[in-house]
């Protein structure tokens, strides 16, 4: 009997639990467009309440949530700045640019962390032949550099630069929740620091679509604005809602377990000779160097032969990420694979 594929390509690829689908089933629904729809309504104020915001909106990816925020913290022919591993710059498809007409300062980070130094040395002066320094994203965790979570104190000091500097701060938050177990913080703290915050729900938290916005009320009326320029004015998406409800209420504190099971990983995978350098494992991500008698393709392909999927994400590099579909029994079979190999 062939057995289970085990996937790591990426914590986007959960499946609804069965207690998650029947609260979808069961979910009140309206017209959200016409701001009818409760379990919206009640994902919105409930994720704004748990970061101390004021409002919230529903959208149906964190890419769209990013790219809202953007287009509402900035003017055409402003300037973006941040990591040059950001996700909004490397994997939303020149957004920035196509819809919010902003140029990007990239700066060189730690593992997708920047610095205060690295803010106040990037915000250009007040010269008419520069664009204006109006916005400052930040990933938390930071995706390509290994899920590696910032010291929030830093997240203080560049928020202290950006109130200088008439500027507002940003924070990408696709895997906020796996930072705040990992660092045993709280959303509030997060809430109180940024403008605004994309929080997704489809990753480690299980739900099948959607990411909320969160900010101030007039933030989130423009956004709502923007949303449906975008396209992104969904009908009864109570049915969605509902799942990003079960997720927040039940899946927030079991990502210790992917932190724990990633560690696992990582601690099989260094011990091999074919493994190099590893970024440090923070959370639910595991990036590593392959060398030697494998390239980084040729690793995956062997760990497929295995039903394990992965993915190269550089000619020298595989990303593993766990998340709450994979069982205890997988990561053993997993080590298990990698002991052999």
């Amino acid at each position: 009997m062939k057995q289970a594929t085990i996937d790591f390509r990426s914590d986007t690829v959960t499946q609804p639990s069965p207690s998650m689908r029947e609260a979808m089933l069961k979910a009140p629904l309206g017209d959200d467009v016409f701001g009818e729809d409760p379990s919206v309504k009640l994902l919105e104020s409930t994720a704004a309440q748990l970061f101390g915001k004021e409002a919230g909106l529903f959208c149906p990816s964190g890419t769209m949530t990013n790219q809202i925020a953007i287009k509402v913290h900035t003017q055409p022919g402003d300037e973006v700045i941040c990591d040059k591993l950001s996700h909004i710059y490397q994997y939303e498809g020149g957004g920035i640019a196509f819809n919010s007409g902003c140029s990007v300062r990239l700066i060189e980070g730690d593992r997708g962390r920047i610095s205060v130094e690295q803010v106040k040395a990037s915000i250009n002066p007040n010269d008419i032949h520069k664009p204006i320094s109006s916005l400052v994203s930040l990933e938390n965790t930071a995706n390509r550099g290994g899920g590696s979570c910032y010291n929030f104190i830093e997240f203080e000091r560049i928020k202290e630069v950006c109130l200088q500097n008439d500027m507002k701060l940003h924070l990408d938050g696709a895997r906020i929740f796996n930072a705040i177990i990992a660092k045993k913080e709280t959303a509030k703290q997060y809430g109180a620091v940024f403008d605004s915050v994309s929080v997704c729900l489809s990753k480690g938290l299980g739900a099948p679509v959607g990411s909320v916005l969160l900010g101030s009320t007039a933030f989130i009326q423009k956004a709502r604005r923007v949303r449906k320029v975008f396209g992104g004015g969904m009908r009864q998406a109570g049915i969605l809602a509902a799942a990003g409800l079960y997720a927040l209420e039940n899946n927030v504190d079991r990502l210790a377990v992917d932190h724990q099971h990633a560690q696992l990983l990582a601690e099989a995978l260094v011990k091999k000779d074919f493994v190099g350098e590893m970024l440090q494992v923070e959370t639910n991500i595991v990036i590593f160097e392959v060398k030697g008698r494998y390239t980084a393709q040729a690793f995956a392909e062997k760990l497929k032969e295995n039903n394990i999927l992965t993915i190269a994400i550089s000619p020298t590099q595989v990303r593993i990420v766990v998340h709450l579909d994979n069982t205890a029994e997988m990561i053993q079979r997993t080590l298990q694979v990698i002991q052999n190999l």
